[in-house]
This record gives structure tokens, C-alpha cells and sequence, in this order.
């Protein structure tokens, strides 16, 4: 016969695995979200470990190598930049001393010639008065030349100039009907050289 408390459905009984079901689902729910977490501390604990297994001996050892690696590159630049300067240094003494001597190159080139002049002018023993000036003419025409293929220029003011300290060398101050503090006379004559005053020319001012 059977049992009456079988039959009522308020006390009819869940199967366990049913009940078991839901607690089931929600512990693998958390589980899951845990996973990447544990992962994690798994591999830092893995690093951890490894650092602490490093020698600290081989350690320095690869700190004092890589040190040690960056030093040589720096002394090489170091050195490769010293013997460029040198070689600069060398290069411009070398202008230099070429400059030096052969800065007179081309005014000695010019000046030959009349040399040349000079010297025909010499040999020829009887020559009149007329035919001498034409030989110093000629000769004073080659100077002038090398002088402005040198630029060798003249300094030499008119009556009337006003005296310039720079270029001029006062000999004398006398009284003139002029004014003040100009030129009087040239006496003689001072050159110019690529704008530098190779010698100033005499004068006399007006008082």
C-alpha cells in the first residue's frame, strides 16, 4: 500500500542533483573569473623567481660588460673627433704657410716686366733726352698696372681735402686762405692696399 505522504504535492521530495544544480553553476561562475587573476600571479611568481635565481655575481658581470661596451664607443668617438680637428688644424696651417709664400706671386709677375724695362733702358749707351723719357713712360705704364692688378691704389688728396688722420700724415701746419684743417700740399704721395693703408701720404695742412 502506499505511503500517503507520497501522494501530497507539498511534501513531494527534489532530487538532489537537481537541488545540486544552481550551487554548481555559480561555482564555476567564479572560478572562471578568478582564472585570469590566478594566471597572473602565477607568471609574476614564475619572474620573481627567476630574478632571485639570477647570480648577483653574473649580474654585475653583464652590468661592468654593457658599461664597459658603451665606454670604448664613447673614447672611439672621443678619438675619431680629436684626429679630425688635427687634420683641420693641419690643413689650415698648411693654407696658411702657402699664402705666405706665395701671396707675392702675382705682384712679382707684374713687377718683372719692368724690370725688363729698366734694364734695356741701361744697355742702350747713347740714347737722347726724348727717347729716354719714352723708355719711362713705358716702364712707369707696366708699374701701374701690377699696381692695380695688385690693388695697389694711390692716396693722394687734391688742394683743398680735408686732412684724414687715416691716410694722411701731417708734415706741416702753415697759414692758407683755405680752410682750416684740409690740404694744403701733397709732398708725397701714400698707397692703398686691399683697402689697408700701406703708407699715408705727406701733406701739409691749412693752420
Amino acid at each position: 500500500m502506499a505511503d500517503p505522504k507520497d501522494s501530497t504535492p507539498g511534501n513531494k521530495e527534489l532530487d538532489p542533483a537537481l537541488a545540486a544544480a544552481p550551487a554548481q553553476d555559480a561555482q564555476d561562475a567564479q572560478d572562471a573569473s578568478e582564472a585570469p587573476e590566478a594566471l597572473e600571479a602565477l607568471e609574476a611568481l614564475e619572474a620573481l623567481e627567476d630574478e632571485v635565481a639570477l647570480d648577483p655575481f653574473e649580474q654585475l658581470q653583464a652590468e661592468l660588460a654593457a658599461t664597459q661596451a658603451q665606454v670604448a664607443e664613447q673614447r672611439d668617438q672621443a678619438l675619431r673627433a680629436h684626429a679630425e680637428m688635427e687634420n683641420v688644424r693641419r690643413r689650415a696651417q698648411e693654407e696658411v704657410s702657402k699664402a705666405r709664400k706665395f701671396g707675392i706671386e702675382s705682384f712679382a709677375e707684374g713687377l718683372v716686366p719692368v724690370k725688363d724695362s729698366l734694364e734695356a733702358a741701361l744697355a742702350q749707351v747713347e740714347q737722347t733726352a726724348e727717347t729716354m723719357r719714352t723708355g719711362i713712360e713705358v716702364t712707369l705704364k707696366q708699374l701701374v698696372s701690377a699696381f692695380e692688378r695688385n690693388h695697389l691704389k694711390e692716396i693722394a688728396p687734391e688742394a683743398g681735402a680735408k686732412f684724414d688722420p687715416h691716410q694722411h700724415q701731417a708734415i706741416a701746419t702753415i697759414p692758407a686762405e683755405q680752410a682750416a684743417n684740409t690740404v694744403v700740399q701733397t709732398l708725397q704721395k701714400g698707397y692703398l692696399i686691399a683697402d689697408r693703408v700701406l703708407r699715408p701720404a705727406l701733406v701739409t695742412v691749412a693752420a
